[in-house]
């Protein structure tokens, strides 16, 4: 036997070696169910996943996750699902949020009662519902380790130091670039800019101009009243009701704060010169019958009725949050009642500060609680699915059935795979929408060229658009839809001020919670009331927000942005 040949056979051996002791790991139970302490006998899912023999089967492992989002929902017979089952052994038994979050995280806490794993909240920090993640990580996760590198200081906790969580956005490998827009913007239907001859659209003044004129054009859409401007102040939902001031001001989005850019101290703008302007206008065209009469009143899966009615023509949200409504106009093939996002200022001179360079996702992805049966397994399935080979199955689909290989090397889809993409129906069967979201991620471009998923690769953007959108686009003189907005600028190292655990029951998070409620007590008040009783109820607003101890909240916003500046930096 030759050398290379006994090279061949040494390598062969081991290799049977190894098949046998992840076997033999994966039959040991392990972990520690009260204290989530993870077993040394625990193996990862993605170690036995090689062949399709009986004998490499991996050891099933079921993994209980509970999602703060109501969905979609997959089917039983799902085929990403079955896919992870088959390769991994892993069976994920999800729970989506059904009702009110703040509420069911209570019920959790109050019973101790928590999935395998889970979305992130701060309340279940303070509760110690779930555990620290780094040594996991170090010990378990390289490729979790590899692509949280370069953010590995952010990740920490600034109360204890500790990673709780892990992001589910904001990791980008190679050239960034994005070709479709989901933040914060004044949205509007591509049928009433189409309407009017494709309007250039920069003040709160010209947006709802165009709205009134069109819904008086057009009282009824599809049979059901025309519903001006929607909005949501529901559960933790508050940006749609409360964000939009700091926008038309010319700021980024730092949640409920403005930050100098030069001395990184933040200040409130509600109740403040800053947001009176917005509400005003929102009363004025209350007074005209623009605005949904139920805007303030409605629950979360009420609005995205509206939305997906199509007879919403404007709202201000965040177009994550309403996506699933303007996915099902999609499927019913209504792309015309879709939306454009629009960055509109209070001033025309004023350069807008919409859209923002890519940032971590701090307090948001999966966490994995004190109840888990495995921590270890649960973690190396995590770091399985950070691969490349899974991450393009949750974004891309499968080569053959749902894109093909091009010439060149990048991914293309046929019309018809594209169009099933749009089936909302067609997705819970065959994609992982909801778990991808939440999921960590790869970002940004593949070594092999291709871009993280369809919606980003350019010659697939292109060619999967409707002949509305290219109008739409053309009119404008633009090729993608962040074309709408000024680049923005390189992020402070702070940024952004939303992300900051103001830490369960403390003073900041008492009085964050305070501001909150009056927002949602008074601004709903003062849009739907009589033009001339607004500036009563606004001042009642703002004496009230004078009597909640601001100053607790914005001393903790303050400390943690010095904090993030002091540590953060390069």
């Amino acid at each position: 036997m030759g050398v290379h040949a006994r090279k061949a056979a040494f390598g062969l051996l081991m290799l049977i070696l190894a098949i046998s002791i992840v076997a033999s790991g994966c039959s040991k139970s392990g972990g520690n169910e009260a204290s989530g302490e993870p077993s040394a006998s625990s193996s990862s899912p993605a170690a036995s996943s090689g062949g399709s023999s009986d004998a490499a089967k991996p050891e099933p492992f079921e993994i209980s996750v509970f999602m703060q989002d109501p969905g979609p929902i997959p089917t039983d017979d799902n085929r990403i699902y079955k896919k992870i089952k088959d390769e991994l052994g892993v069976t994920l038994k999800e729970e989506y949020l059904v009702g009110d979050a703040e509420q069911k995280l209570g019920v959790m806490i109050a019973g101790g009662d928590y999935p395998d794993m889970i979305t992130a909240n701060t309340k279940l920090v303070a509760a110690k519902a779930v555990i620290p993640l780094e040594d996991l990580i170090e010990q378990y996760a390289p490729n979790l380790k590899k692509h949280y590198e370069k953010v590995w200081n952010q990740m920490k906790d600034p109360g204890d130091g500790h990673i709780y969580w892990l992001p589910n956005y904001g990791v980008y490998q190679g050239e960034y670039k994005t070709t479709q827009y989901y933040g914060p913007a004044f949205f509007i239907q591509k049928a009433v800019l189409k309407e009017f001859g494709y309007p250039k659209v920069r003040t709160l003044d010209e947006y709802f101009k165009l709205i009134e004129d069109y819904k008086a054009k057009y009282p009824e859409i599809d049979g059901q009243p025309t519903i001006g401007f929607s909005s949501l102040a529901f559960d933790w939902r508050d940006w749609p009701l409360r964000n939009a001031p700091q926008h038309l001001a010319g700021h980024p989005n730092d949640g409920g704060v403005l930050v100098d850019p030069n001395t990184n101290v933040a200040t409130l703008y509600e109740a403040t010169d800053v947001a009176k302007p917005y509400y005003k206008k929102l009363n004025e065209e209350n007074a005209k019958g623009v605005v949904d009469k139920e805007a303030f009143a409605q629950n979360f899966d009420q609005y995205l009725a509206k939305i997906a009615s199509g007879r919403v023509l404007g709202t201000f949200d965040q177009r994550w949050n309403f996506q699933q409504g303007e996915d099902s106009l999609i499927s019913q093939g209504k792309p015309e009642r879709a939306y454009v996002a629009l960055p509109l200022v209070y001033d025309p001179n004023t350069t807008d500060y919409y859209m923002d360079r890519p940032v971590l996702n701090l307090n948001n992805g999966f966490g994995i609680t004190v109840n888990a049966k495995d921590p270890v397994k649960i973690i190396q399935f995590l770091d399985t699915i950070i691969q490349e080979k899974w991450q393009k199955l949750l974004s891309w689909g499968e080569e053959g059935v749902d894109y093909s290989v091009g010439p060149n090397g990048l991914y293309v889809r046929t019309p018809e795979q594209r169009k099933q993409q749009e089936d909302v129906t067609w997705k819970q069967a065959n994609k992982a929408d909801a778990l991808y979201r939440f999921l960590p991620k790869l970002e940004g471009k593949y070594p092999d060229g291709n871009m993280e998923g369809p919606g980003n690769q350019p010659d697939e953007f292109f060619a999967n658009l409707k002949d509305i959108d290219r109008e739409v686009l053309s009119a404008y003189g633009f090729k993608t839809w962040t074309d709408f907005f000024s680049p923005p600028p390189e992020n402070r190292i702070s940024y952004p001020a939303w992300s900051i655990d103001l830490v369960e029951g403390s003073p900041a998070k008492v009085a964050n919670q305070k501001l909150k409620d009056l927002a949602f007590k008074y601004l709903p008040k003062a849009i739907l009331s009589k033009p001339d009783g607004f500036d009563k109820v606004w001042d009642e607003y703002v004496q009230q927000v004078g009597k909640v101890d601001t100053k607790a909240y914005l001393d903790r916003v303050n400390e943690i942005l010095k904090w993030r500046q002091d540590n953060w930096s390069n």
